[in-house]
């Protein structure tokens, strides 16, 4: 969706800025800097090796383009004292790299170590989560990161196995799920691994609680008339974005039964995408992850401080 996203992103001056919250390779970056030549770049990745695949494709653009190795939430809880953005975006897929280049067990598909860190100096990985955790932790985590049905079976086929022998590799994990799962589930839309993977990889790199908080932070550093747009790419993610978008975006934060409007609210954002852009089918064809993907966009209207002076805020 690089030009929907470059559309609802352009900027609208000269000189504007753009964070680009999870540069990756560089892809959208790159396609923003080569369309509007006077917009300067922001991009920030927990991936020290991704972030010197992003340095060396937008190398020709020079200081145009900053690096910030950093997760996007803790870089936008302690936002150095610098212009504020006009431009803010996310996109929360994981990189062709971490799948196809990291070897870190990201995908099913190879036999690689269980890691699934997106940073490698966080403590927590994926092989931990699955010898250590108790067999109801691993159930709800699956269940609920996962959305995942059969998560109970999976987890007392896990806790099963690994009392013999610990699970150390991502195909390992994934022949244990095909074979804990019913027959006419092994051979759907997608492997039956697939929403186990999910679950853990969110587990281990915190990514719902990271996007909860920078979603706050990033709107109240945005300058006002900028936006911020965010990719998606499971339900989780997007409810997330959506109705925090939906808050924002309320003239009125008195309790339901309250009989008339005493707090004298403004929204803070306007939705521009009412219902979220989603790819074309021609581009799914050519690109088939980007089947699951949902783009929102919200423009920031009011100061967050304005709604926190007269009484907080439901978020």
């Amino acid at each position: 969706m690089k030009d929907e996203v470059c559309s609802f992103l352009a900027p609208t001056a000269d000189d504007q800025l753009l964070i680009d919250c999870t540069m990756g390779e560089g892809g959208h970056s790159e396609e923003f800097l080569k369309r509007y030549p006077s917009l300067n770049v922001i991009g920030l990745d927990a991936d020290a090796a991704i972030q010197k695949v992003a340095e060396q494709r937008l190398a020709p653009f020079g200081d145009r383009v900053n690096f910030v190795h950093t997760w996007f939430d803790q870089y936008f809880s302690c936002y150095p004292d610098q212009d504020r953005p006009d431009r803010i975006f996310m996109d929360l897929g994981i990189s062709v790299f971490h799948y196809e280049k990291s070897g870190r067990g990201f995908t099913f598909r190879k036999d690689e170590p269980l890691d699934m860190r997106l940073n490698p100096d966080n403590p927590l990985t994926a092989e931990i989560i699955v010898n250590e955790y108790s067999e109801e932790k691993l159930s709800n985590l699956i269940y609920a990161y996962g959305e995942e049905r059969y998560s109970r079976r999976i987890a007392k086929a896990i806790v099963r196995v690994r009392q013999e022998a610990p699970v150390e590799t991502a195909a390992a994990l994934s022949d244990l799920v095909f074979n804990a799962v019913p027959g006419n589930y092994r051979h759907g839309r997608i492997h039956p691994a697939t929403r186990t993977f999910q679950a853990i990889r969110i587990e281990v790199n915190g990514e719902l609680n990271r996007l909860k908080d920078t979603l706050e932070n990033a709107i109240k550093i945005l300058k006002i008339g900028g936006r911020i747009g965010v990719i998606t790419f499971h339900s989780l993610e997007d409810r997330i974005v959506k109705h925090y978008f939906k808050d924002l975006n309320k003239t009125c934060i008195c309790p339901p039964e309250a009989p008339r409007c005493t707090c004298g609210d403004v929204k803070i954002v306007d939705i521009l995408t009412r219902k979220p852009v989603i790819p074309t089918k021609a581009e799914i064809q050519e690109n088939l992850p980007s089947r699951s993907a949902k783009f929102r966009v919200a423009e920031k209207v009011a100061e967050m401080s304005v709604r926190e002076d007269r009484g907080g805020t439901n978020v």
